[in-house]
């Protein structure tokens, strides 16, 4: 029946969106033509993990609506332009991408622009901080062969995560350019939006291409759990960006952070600013630029932290419940492989764990399928035992022992395929068939979980995402090992620019000047 009902809802939209755009094109012979296409990862290059093409759950054609709720059949935005969507795909950060993955995702994209042009605009919906196996800076390759299709006079508007990264082609190629200004991410969709709303406006004015783009980069690179915008100096930062905005002559502000878990001369902190009015864009990048080297020793940790020993013992001795501890080295929300076992390990060694009526303690997660059918074939209520995790990133913990009972069995998530929990003395174990984050409370709570009551919860992920942090009675962040280290200082980093903050002391002030970019088809 779910798919049957799925099946109707697709041919709703298609029967609608058909409509919609056969009523435009009678109504309105000059209705612009828009081609949507994008992929969006991070992948960090200190973790062992690749990542194939499957993880992208690539979405074509009119498919493509589904991601976006702006685009809906009752949006009024979708009324205003003829819409051609090719290939996009996002996949849950990881390690790199295979080279084959890449080149298959990027051909079909290509090959449907080419199907579907001529275009007056391209939303290009990236993440900014996709490696890719034997090849730097993917999303400006990726752009520069659109631009080998579609030409350059199709206005390209790209929106992008704040810890993505902005090289200099990315910035030529793209004509509009945005980025969350949100960390965590609230206002993902509202920025994806405003870039459709800013490349719409610039072909329906008359516009056409800003004439000015100013690019900043920024010697600083620092993780997302130093640079949130919920506290100091990452709150007022941001704050700044929306009133330069709304001056005349200035079209869009942003500040990337850049991702600090890769290792390639474009990581690093980025201002652009684009507008028409050469003064104030080059006066507003210049003061968003000197305003985040002058904070730059302000960034903490958006929580307290400490090692995972002092973390346990913290939870343990709270009268606060549920009291929250983050994962942080092998958080798949940034990147790291997700099947690390040194916390694990070090959580069931504790003798106040190794009794069933123990500190109650949920673990999320650890993939092993093997693991997962031996669970299957014991059964809810069944006793299952076997090693657990480690398969890709092994480097700090072999496998876990674990033995236990299996209490639910939950098919059909999009990430995890198949999750079961074992319980083991009082810790609640969340093994999956394939890795998944875990940070809304719906993801607890189907598979019989109630993270509210319990007494401990220990999550795979850097700073809460909203829905865990309205849950927390209290917070610890535990600096543990992984591919996404929080202590920046221990990754062998090899290719970034240097001198770069924090990493060489003494640095003198950077030059932080405009640097102008030429409007894409121009060469410098």
């Amino acid at each position: 029946m779910k798919h049957i009902i799925l099946g109707l809802t697709t041919w709703v939209f298609v029967v609608s969106w058909g409509f919609a755009q056969s009523t435009n094109n009678a109504g309105e012979t000059n209705f612009p033509r828009i081609g949507i296409a994008g992929l969006g990862i991070e992948s960090s290059t200190f973790s062992p993990a690749v990542t194939h093409e499957e993880a992208f759950h690539a979405r074509y054609g009119v498919d493509v609506f589904a991601a976006y709720p702006f685009l809906s059949t009752t949006s009024p935005l979708l009324h205003q332009a003829k819409w051609l969507p090719a290939l996009v795909g996002k996949s849950l950060p990881g390690g790199a991408v295979t080279r084959q993955a890449y080149e298959s995702l990027v051909n079909k994209t290509l090959d449907s622009l080419k199907k579907n042009g001529p275009y007056d605009g391209l939303y290009f919906d990236i993440h900014g901080a996709m490696s890719v196996v034997g090849l730097d800076d993917p999303e400006g390759d990726f752009i520069v062969r659109i631009r080998k299709v579609i030409g350059y006079k199709t206005i390209i508007s790209t929106s992008m995560d704040l810890h993505g990264n902005v090289s200099w082609r990315l910035a030529q190629n793209s004509d509009l350019i945005t980025c969350y200004r949100m960390a965590p991410h609230e206002d993902a969709m509202q920025t994806k939006e405003r870039a459709v709303v800013n490349l719409l406006e610039r072909i329906k004015s008359g516009k056409g291409k800003p004439a000015y783009k100013v690019w900043i980069p920024i010697p600083i690179l620092l993780p997302g759990e130093k640079t949130s915008t919920r506290i100091e100096p990452g709150k007022s930062l941001y704050q700044k960006v929306e009133p330069i905005t709304t001056q005349p002559g200035i079209i869009d502000a942003a500040i990337w952070i850049g991702y600090a878990w890769a290792d390639e001369p474009r990581n690093h902190a980025v201002v652009m600013v684009t507008g028409d009015d050469k003064e104030k864009v080059t006066l507003a990048a210049e003061k968003l630029a000197l305003d985040f080297w002058n904070v730059r020793t302000q960034f903490n940790f958006v929580a307290p932290t400490g090692t995972l020993e002092k973390c346990l013992a913290n939870a343990i001795s709270s009268k606060k419940q549920p009291f929250f501890i983050s994962d942080t080295g092998d958080n798949p929300t940034a990147g790291g492989a997700g099947d690390v076992t040194w916390t694990l390990t070090q959580i069931l060694a504790r003798p106040e764990f190794q009794r069933e009526d123990g500190p109650s303690l949920i673990y999320a997660s650890i993939p092993d399928p093997e693991l997962v059918k031996k669970a299957i074939a014991a059964g809810v209520g069944g006793r299952v035992e076997g090693k657990a995790g480690a398969i890709v990133d092994a480097r700090f913990a072999p496998p876990v022992q674990l033995e236990g009972k299996v209490e639910s069995i939950v098919y059909g998530d999009k990430d995890a395929e198949v999750e079961v929990v074992v319980k083991v003395g009082s810790v609640h174990v969340i093994v999956t068939q394939k890795r998944k984050p875990y940070h809304k409370e719906k993801d607890f709570t189907r598979l019989s979980l109630n993270p509210r009551q319990a007494a401990i919860v220990v999550v795979k992920i850097g700073y809460l995402e909203p829905e865990l942090y309205a849950m927390q009675a209290d917070w610890i962040m535990a600096l543990t090992p992984g591919g996404v280290d929080q202590d920046l200082a221990r990754l062998p980093y090899k290719r970034i620019k240097r001198p770069m903050f924090p990493f060489d002391t003494g640095m003198k002030k950077p030059d932080l000047s405009a640097q102008f970019v030429p409007l894409s088809g121009e060469s410098k």
